[in-house]
């Protein structure tokens, strides 16, 4: 029954898609750093850059993964555009090589290889990188046991009188026939699946070499859409990138449409299986493109500027700089990318402290407007082993007692600050200088936290919290020589003493909220007690 096997097809062609997916997750959890460092080392010329993305992706199994990360560079400023091209055009026939290799009938390879990573996988107390080698080995299993599927599936469509009159216009019209392959591409965001499955029909008979090489070059525009598409929102030169990608890509496809036929007589002389010959023109096909391409990488980047120009665009500091959704798999680079983001916080932080402080002091309305234009950043989660999730609680910690002191002075001192300049008034010449002592010691255990935050040193650790207790002496004495100017009857502290009390009050807030960094490091290193009460024995 023709729907029956259209429906076995599919499963198996979800099959594929979930093996390898596991694969990719499995590569970029365990070797996720090394390939972006890979990747960066690799751009310091377009040739070196070529080879990283070709052997990034041979282990991907995707180049829309290598794609991705390599707009993400592009986005940063960390890589040029042209070094980005040639990254991508590795990453292209890399994925070739992989198609390679899954050509061969390895069926029989399946079942140990799932059994193998089951047991990685599974196997209690062991450590990331043999889970996710299991999460590899499982989808490599299964990629393998869904090509056979396909083949014995598709196997039966050869003698179908329906089918033939399907295929027709395709084989007819060369050019609804790449956009078919395209659209299929797109639709499924994998160009190896599709080729393989391309590779399966052909091997059957089910569709002629002539078709399946047609759907190849489709299924090389495709590939390129989904990134294309994702990287409209980047800035200019990420989407340069996918921009040039795509150019090279129809480019090369109209070029190889003059010599097809050409091309087929060709591999039909030297080869003999037509799975083979279908994945071979798919390799030979961006072997070409990359070396009709590489020497001329300046001009493409020249049209895609051209076609996507710079943006004119106002720096928005309330916007995060480091926080990158695409590089979520990867913990490791995800929770680098936070800390930086974190750090970044810290730094507004600081300048709107000063800001509001100054405020206060000099009764500066232009300062208090100044420092309500900062605005702070929330943060997510990512699964993540034991000492990533450690680390991910303490960027968490950070950020949102970042964010509360954010409040504090936007809600209190800023508050304060225009009440004092709305009334018109002044502190007493001991007391203003009681509260700027105060609040440079609040200052410096601010900048503090964030050295002790970024190198979690036990000994700077130790002493945020020796600071602290030093603040809490200098908060005391502050509040007992205002007591005396009060009893005194000094009328400037008479004045002002409900706000003079009020920033003792927040400035200790801020320190302890700051100081809470470095318990964790302390803790773990064994150097806080208990408790604070004294045993009664």
């Amino acid at each position: 029954m023709p729907s029956l096997i259209l429906l076995h097809i599919i499963g198996a062609v979800c099959l594929l898609l979930f093996g390898l997916k596991l694969v990719r997750t499995g590569v970029t959890r365990a070797f996720g750093v090394e390939l972006r460092k890979c990747i960066s080392i690799g751009t310091q010329n377009r040739v070196m850059g070529f080879f990283s993305g070709l052997g990034v992706t041979a282990l991907l199994q995707s180049s829309t993964a290598t794609t991705m990360i390599v707009t993400s560079f592009a986005g940063q400023g960390l890589i040029t555009t042209v070094a980005g091209l040639a990254v991508v055009l590795g990453a292209d026939v890399g994925t070739t090589i992989v198609a390679q290799i899954l050509a061969f009938d390895l069926s029989w390879l399946s079942p140990v290889l799932i059994l193998v990573g089951y047991i990685c996988y599974e196997v209690k107390d062991q450590s990331t990188a043999i889970r996710q080698t299991g999460r590899i080995l499982i989808g490599l299993g299964l990629m393998m046991l869904a090509l056979s599927l396909i083949k014995s599936s598709a196997a039966p469509l050869k003698e179908s009188d329906i089918l033939p009159l399907i295929l027709a216009p395709l084989n007819g019209d060369p050019i609804f026939a790449i956009l078919v392959g395209a659209i299929l591409t797109w639709m499924f965001h994998s160009s190896l699946a599709i080729v393989l499955l391309i590779m399966s029909m052909v091997h059957n008979d089910v569709m002629s070499f002539h078709l399946g090489v047609l759907l190849v070059l489709g299924a090389n525009i495709g590939n390129v859409i989904a990134p294309f598409l994702s990287s409209l929102r980047d800035p200019p030169e990420a989407t340069r990138v996918t921009l040039g990608n795509l150019i090279m890509r129809v480019m090369g496809v109209a070029l190889t449409l003059i010599f097809v036929s050409d091309v087929e007589q060709w591999l039909e002389v030297f080869l003999d299986d037509k799975a083979r010959m279908v994945v071979t023109f798919h390799m030979a096909f961006n072997i070409f493109v990359a070396i009709l391409f590489l020497p001329f990488l300046d001009i493409v980047h020249q049209i895609t500027k051209i076609i996507i120009p710079a943006r004119a665009h106002e720096f928005d500091i309330s916007k995060p700089q480091y926080l990158d959704d695409r590089v979520l798999e990867t913990p490791t680079v995800a929770l680098t990318n936070a800390a930086r983001e974190s750090l970044r916080m810290a730094d507004l932080l600081d300048q709107m402290f000063q800001d509001a402080w100054k405020a206060i002091l000099h009764n500066d309305a232009a300062m208090v407007e100044k420092a309500k234009l900062t605005d702070l950043v929330r943060m997510g989660s990512e699964t993540m082993n034991g000492a990533e999730a450690k680390r991910h609680f303490q960027i968490l910690n950070f950020a949102t007692n970042i964010e509360h002191v954010g409040d504090i002075i936007d809600k209190n001192l800023l508050a304060l600050a225009n009440k004092k300049i709305r009334d018109g008034k002044h502190f007493s010449a001991e007391g203003e200088k009681e509260l700027d002592i105060l609040f440079n010691l609040v200052l410096d255990s601010v900048r503090l936290a964030q050295t002790v935050f970024i190198s979690g040193d036990e000994r700077l650790a130790r002493q945020l919290v020796e600071d602290k207790a030093i603040i809490k002496r200098a908060e005391v004495q502050a509040s007992i020589s205002h007591m005396a100017r009060l009893q005194a009857g000094v009328k400037e502290t008479e004045n002002t003493s409900d706000i003079h009390m009020d920033i003792v009050r927040d400035l200790r807030r801020i320190n302890s909220l700051m100081a809470s960094i470095a318990y964790p490091i302390l803790e773990e290193a064994g150097s806080l007690r208990p408790t604070l009460l004294k045993d009664k024995s």
